[in-house]
């Protein structure tokens, strides 16, 4: 762990140990050893340095680190380049001094907003007063548009044409989805019109594509794929590198690291760069994947920094929403209030804050006055800008302000819920994990009774949970023709609990989430929320621990709190877990979530009277009961539940973005995870009338669509060729687990266990983990 300011120094070590093999000489131990593992990997050859710093002398040593260990032209691909972000950080500066000094006739504003996202916003608002024709395109009235004489708004761009090449050689192509509902008018066309063209921005971008691609037939293709991609794949292209390293080193040398507490502005991977979907309730009362927290922006420190400022994180602040309110002054003049949100693993000399809060009220009633605008913290260096910037100042300012958090405990005490290895035992042991499991449940493979107590194999299926009945053997419910399951889990699945065992004959549906793969970042929950009409219910009612996300992810901290180098972090999404023996079911007085025939977990929200029993019984706490009409659901009048943030939502054109397919619940009814169950009956109709079984990989969930990393694997584990049966039965075998196995739910969701590429696993050790001894 290290500073923001210090990245450059440990830029340098790395590259001295890769190039030279000089050993690093920080401060920190355990970072000099990190820099000396990471030289070594990468000697190894077929590696990677990936620069996250806007500095360019960072950048420079970073590149001459991928020449050093032979990524160019290998791992790195020069004939394919990523587009991204090339934008120029002085650009802006000398535009704001231009149009103070005079110097700008006109200025056309189209996708960004400066007057906000610059951080010297004020002083972008008093130059744009002293240009004679200010033009934003801007599809809203942002805090930039609000400052200019016209504002031309843009189409959106699902009303739009357009293309992008984000990486070379591939091209994605945007056509309008649907009409503009309102009186706006595609940028380009303005430009032209203003030309002096007779041409449309449409029939320019059909001349052209139609050209490159040569014939009707090829653009119409191009156009219903949406993307073009090269024919082949580009042959790998090295480059030589000529950047002066001994001038980088040099000018970050001179650059020394700050001394006392640093400020560190950050993005957030839901609010977008300049706060683009701060108006959007989706994305406030999205929690953030590390502190689990809506609708605000807050200061993040460590646990220690937090002891400083005597609100100390134990097992009982940590589930007090009031939070501490902190000023923090910085080198550069700037000045912010916020609450403080306590995050293991946090540098102790850091304080991170997030941008795209703090928007103007005529943003929308979701960003009005929803946390504090972190912008003005920025520095500018002289060639660009520093997300840190040293802190001169920072105490308790005496207030409190309430944070929506929705998971408030950070350990899972060392409980099974999370598998972890490190990557040598594991690849020494492979069987670990199959090993406890058996050791955890092999006792209830079989009957007391039964002679040779096999954990599970024939015997143990020939007996069954009809023979724990008193019944013949030949009555087992065992069915032949099921595909044939793992022995430890038929025998457990039959032998291991009084009920009986009912069989999905044809189709049963299964998940697989990957803990290696997770990355956290919240898609899927996003995706599920859009796909099913999920709530959302407001700052007042997180608070409450109301929220309605079907689906969550738990994120867990192992370590020594004070010791930031020691955090271990996991994410585990969890959700309806779809049991074929499900406690849920049986406590309900009215039938109201019953199991279907495909091993699903169903919801009859019209049957459902509230008692919420089924979720008082829920091990996994994934079922989510309606305290109020959020969308106006209900026949009551005066039912609907506002709060003056979140209503936009229930305005005629936002209840567009409502799914047909999926119903809208009421108060009063509980509701969970499907399974996307209108995914599945569209993918098996679809099949029936092509006269043909579902194929695998046909029925996708929302999730599992969203997930940028494919963490998430969806199919029929009864089918011997589905991708799921065969990472259950085959590839992954000796990852799979499921959560609480003990308590014989039968869930239908399996997880990988995480393997990690450490010497040690914190989580669980009484001698490292102290997130759990202090049960934080």
């Amino acid at each position: 762990v290290c500073r923001p300011s210090e990245m450059g120094a440990v830029a340098v070590a790395l590259y001295n140990a890769v190039s030279a093999g000089t050993a690093p000489n920080f401060g920190n131990k355990k970072l000099n050893d990190t820099i000396v593992k990471a030289a070594n990997d990468l000697k190894r050859g077929n590696g990677l340095v990936v620069c996250g710093s806007n500095d360019v002398n960072v950048q420079t040593v970073v590149n001459a680190i991928n020449d050093r260990i032979g990524a160019n032209g290998t791992t790195i691909n020069w004939a394919v380049t990523s587009n991204y972000r090339q934008g120029i950080d002085g650009d802006i500066v000398n535009l704001t001094n231009a149009m103070n000094a005079g110097q700008v006739g006109a200025i056309f504003i189209h996708g960004v907003n400066p007057a906000y996202e610059y951080f010297q916003g004020a002083k972008f608002a008093e130059g744009l007063k002293k240009v004679p024709v200010t033009v934003s395109f801007a599809d809203r009235m942002d805090e930039t548009a609000q400052l200019c004489k016209y504002v031309i708004p843009d189409h959106h761009f699902l009303e739009s044409w357009g293309d992008a090449e984000p990486k070379t050689g591939y091209f994605s192509l945007m056509q309008p989805g649907i009409a503009p509902i309102f009186k706006t008018r595609a940028f380009q066309d303005s430009l032209l019109k203003w030309a002096g063209s007779a041409t449309t921005y449409g029939q320019y971008w059909n001349q052209y594509w139609m050209g490159k691609l040569g014939s009707q037939e090829n653009f119409d293709l191009a156009l219903q794929d949406g993307v073009i991609e090269p024919a082949g794949e580009a042959a790998a292209g090295g480059a030589g590198f000529g950047g002066n390293v001994a001038a980088a080193v040099a000018a970050i040398a001179a650059k020394k690291p700050a001394t006392g507490k640093e400020l560190l502005v950050y993005q957030k991977v839901s609010m977008g760069h300049g706060g683009c979907w701060s108006n959007n309730p989706w994305i406030q009362e999205m929690p953030d994947p590390i502190t689990k927290s809506t609708w605000d922006n807050y200061a993040c420190v460590s646990p220690k920094t937090a002891y400083e400022l005597d609100a100390e994180l134990t097992s009982i602040t940590e589930v007090d929403n009031k939070k501490h309110v902190i000023t923090i002054e910085t080198a550069t003049g700037g000045k912010i209030e916020l609450p403080i949100v306590v995050v293991p693993g946090m540098h102790n000399d850091v304080i991170a804050v997030a941008v795209g809060y703090g928007r103007n009220e005529k943003v929308g009633r979701a960003a009005a006055n929803t946390g504090k605008n972190a912008y003005p913290l920025l520095a500018w260096n002289g060639a660009t800008f520093d997300s840190s910037v040293p802190i001169t100042k920072f105490a308790k300012s005496g207030g409190f302000h309430d944070i929506a958090i929705t998971q408030t405990h950070l350990s899972y005490e060392g409980r099974p819920i999370v598998r972890e290895y490190t990557l040598g035992e594991f690849s020494q042991h492979p069987n670990l994990l199959i090993e406890a499991r058996e050791k955890e449940i092999g006792h209830y493979t079989h009957l007391p009774w039964m002679e040779g107590h096999e954990t599970g194999g024939e015997s143990a299926n020939a007996h069954g949970a009809a023979a724990a009945h008193g019944a013949p053997a030949e009555h087992s419910t065992h069915n032949p023709e099921t595909p044939a399951s793992d022995p430890l889990e038929e025998g457990y699945r039959e032998n291991g609990t009084l009920y009986p065992n009912y069989i999905s004959p044809g189709i049963h549906w299964g998940m697989s989430i990957d803990l290696n793969s997770c990355i956290g970042c919240g898609a899927c929950v996003i995706g599920c929320q859009a796909e099913n009409n999920i709530s959302v219910v407001g700052k007042t009612h997180v608070l409450k621990a109301q929220e309605m996300h079907w689906l969550r992810i738990d994120r867990y901290f192992s370590g020594m709190p004070n010791e930031p180098e020691t955090i271990q972090t996991v994410f585990q999404p969890m959700l309806c877990q779809h049991c074929d023996n499900a406690p849920c079911e049986n406590v309900c007085p009215v039938a109201a979530t019953p199991h279907s025939s495909e091993g699903l977990n169903m919801m009859t929200y019209n049957r459902c009277i509230g008692t919420k029993y089924c979720a008082n019984n829920c091990p996994y706490k994934v079922r989510h009961f309606n305290w109020m009409d959020w969308n106006g659901a209900d026949c009551f009048d005066d039912n609907l539940y506002e709060d003056g943030r979140r209503d936009d939502m229930n305005d005629d054109l936002t209840r567009m973005v409502l799914n047909p397919d999926v119903t809208v619940r009421s108060r009063g009814v509980m509701e969970k995870c499907t399974f996307c169950v209108q995914r599945l009956q569209d993918a098996k109709l679809t099949a029936k009338k092509l006269g043909r079984p579902l194929q695998d990989g046909e029925a996708r969930t929302a999730c599992q669509q969203a997930c940028p990393t494919d963490a998430i694997l969806f199919g029929n584990v009864n089918d011997k060729n589905s991708a799921i049966y065969k990472l259950r039965r085959q590839e992954q075998r000796e990852r799979m687990y499921y959560v609480l196995e003990h308590i014989h739910t039968l869930p239908n969701i399996n997880y990988l266990a995480q393997v990690r590429n450490t010497d040690v696993i914190v989580g669980g050790d009484e001698k490292l983990d102290g997130l759990m001894n202090e049960h934080i």
